[in-house]
């Protein structure tokens, strides 16, 4: 597994649009589906990788804070499920269980929207004003595997929290980093 860092989408770009199936509830959604009304985080994520093992758990605490305050939250795997079938629609239906995800988990067959957001890796991190402009896009915090640094969600607070107060996060964001995406 290749540490990959993010591509870093342009600040201000417009969400794009998607509709893809939730393993968890089996619907499909759309990206105005899980959209909040004050700001919203999409995920790049898989099951097997360890970068996204490791956030799993300042996830569903950041979800479980921000939810409440109109923030939309979604994960969405991109990972070619015939090489990596953990990451398997199944699979995931189970993690999300696993680990509490008080949002849905969204399976990219196509990968056609990991391409429309420049996604580049798990975990990559997406957070959309309430016009769906792109605000913040990086790191969740400076944790990682085995670097001994507490997992803290402080780069996204931080980004939410502008959002939230109508300001602008920080000029000065990071990459987040970890595995590639795995492409078809």
């Amino acid at each position: 597994m290749a540490f990959t860092e993010s591509n870093m989408l342009p600040l201000g770009t417009a969400a794009p649009d998607f509709k893809l199936p939730d393993t968890v509830s089996g619907k499909t959604l759309s990206l105005h589906d899980i959209a909040g009304e004050n700001a919203t985080v999409i995920i790049f994520s898989c099951n097997h990788c360890p970068y996204v093992i490791h956030v799993n758990p300042e996830i569903v605490r950041m979800a479980n804070d921000y939810l409440p305050k109109g923030v939309g939250f979604v994960a969405i795997s991109s990972n070619d499920v015939e090489n990596y079938p953990a990451d398997a629609p199944d699979k995931m239906k189970e993690l999300a269980a696993e680990v509490g995800y008080p949002f849905p988990y969204l399976y990219d067959e196509t990968q056609e929207v990991a391409k429309a957001y420049d996604a580049a890796c798990t975990p990559d991190f997406y957070v959309f004003d309430e016009k769906m402009q792109l605000a913040y896009r990086g790191r969740l915090d400076d944790s990682r595997p085995k670097n001994d640094l507490p997992l803290t969600g402080r780069d996204l607070r931080a980004a939410l929290d502008a959002v939230l107060a109508g300001e602008s996060p920080v000029a000065k964001q990071y990459p987040s980093g970890g595995c590639n995406i795995k492409w078809k």
